[in-house]
């Protein structure tokens, strides 16, 4: 028996250790799989295309540029590109990163006027992309797009078409034709921001209306969308069944007339929502009331740092995750600017970083939020940044990427996925 015994427990190690073994060398190749970031840029339009009416000449991007970051460094290296001619300007990812859609900024597919929206599949093991499908986005123009919590629908707000759609997420992970369009409709305000910086000359969207972004609320009961020239945020509920939206009670939200409400970011508490208003270069805390979808305005505050005056167009906003920190994009500043959250929500302006480049469209941090990304549209570049977790200040690495008129980073962790 005491053999037995003995022979039991030398060969229960032996396995152990094995699966030890195992498991640690399954976990080094999980390690070894590469972080990969996905650009959108804005390009040249394909043969025969009507160009795109963005604020540049026709763009130097080629379509979506894969690099692989450096996690050591935050230091990106280009793979790949997946070649475009339609300005895919936003990204958004399903949960699992198993698919990938862009919003595609033209006005025109062939006579039509319309963008378009693409579905990718992402291989798991490389991150390569294969077109499934293309479909039209509801409207002209689409500058952004969002992925419901529910997974089953792409959200779309068109710029210059004033319009969102939801489109239906197909059990392929194609996108269906639109289950809902509403085109947004009101007063457009002044062309001339009454809380823009003084000396300002920031005019953009004010001609008619422009959707610029549209999200789920975290619980995806409700969506959200601003309109920059009609200066509100409108509050949908959503039904997740058949893919359509209902006023809420209030419909929208208004912004001071000439402000224009570009993007906003939910705090990851669920009941605070910063609105970042492109020409009157403010950020706009409101309380979220998830139970009824109302909006309920608290601070405003200066996007950009003491003393500025001259022309300014806002760009991103994003919460950090633990929630301590609001950062905001000033262009033509072309600086990000680092706000402390209190804890009642509200904001206090900490610091600046130069974007070490022009016209900072948008920015996100890589996973772990340890570097912070800046697509500097007309400089042609991404500078990356490390985040200080403490103070929430940024920190140029010295690192660039040279990536023609990018519009949008995101991240997929192919380890993450690992088997």
């Amino acid at each position: 028996m005491n053999r037995s015994r003995r022979s039991f427990l030398k060969t229960a190690t032996i396995l152990s250790a094995g699966a030890a073994g195992g498991w640690a060398a399954a976990q080094t190749g999980a390690r070894q799989a590469p972080l990969l970031a996905y650009v959108g840029t804005y390009t040249s339009p394909l043969k025969n295309m009507r160009p795109t009416q963005v604020d540049l000449p026709p763009g130097n991007g080629r379509g979506i540029h894969v690099f692989e970051v450096n996690r050591e460094t935050g230091a990106l290296t280009e793979r790949e590109v997946f070649e475009m001619g339609t300005s895919p300007s936003a990204l958004a990812f399903n949960a699992n990163r198993t698919r990938l859609y862009s919003a595609n900024e033209t006005e025109f597919i062939g006579e039509d006027e319309s963008g378009s929206v693409s579905a990718f599949a992402v291989e798991p093991v490389t991150g390569k992309l294969t077109l499934l499908n293309t479909i039209p986005s509801g409207g002209k123009g689409p500058a952004h797009l969002s992925v419901h919590p529910g997974g089953k629908h792409v959200l779309v707000a068109n710029y210059f078409g004033g319009s969102i759609a939801v489109l239906p997420i197909l059990e392929d992970g194609r996108l269906g034709e639109a289950t809902d369009v509403k085109t947004d409709a009101g007063t457009v305000g002044p062309t001339v921001a009454p809380n823009a910086p003084p000396g300002s000359f920031a005019i953009s969207g004010h001609d008619q209306a422009h959707a610029h972004m549209i999200e789920a609320d975290p619980t995806g009961r409700f969506v959200l969308h601003a309109d920059l020239g009609l200066d509100r945020i409108y509050v949908w509920k959503f039904d997740a069944e058949n893919g359509r939206l209902s006023p809420a009670d209030p419909p929208s939200v208004a912004l001071p007339p000439g402000d224009g409400p570009r993007h906003f970011h939910f705090h990851p508490n669920g009941r605070w929502l910063y609105s970042l208003q492109e020409e009157g270069s403010t950020i706009v805390l409101f309380d979220w009331d998830g139970g009824s979808g109302r909006l309920t305005e608290r601070q405003t505050i200066s996007s950009l740092p003491p003393g500025y005056a001259g022309s300014n167009f806002c760009s991103e906003i994003l919460v950090r995750g633990d929630g301590r920190f609001v950062y905001a994009g000033n262009r033509l500043h072309d600086g990000v600017a680092v706000f402390a959250v209190g804890e009642t929500g509200e904001l206090t302006y900490v610091s600046e970083a130069w974007t070490r480049g022009d016209y900072p469209r948008s920015f996100a941090f890589g996973p772990g939020e340890t570097f912070f990304y800046t697509c500097n549209q007309r400089a042609d570049n991404i500078a990356v940044f490390r985040v200080d977790r403490d103070s929430g200040g940024l920190e140029f690495t010295g690192h660039y990427a040279g990536v023609g008129n990018p519009s949008i980073i995101v991240f997929h962790d192919l380890a993450a996925s690992a088997p």
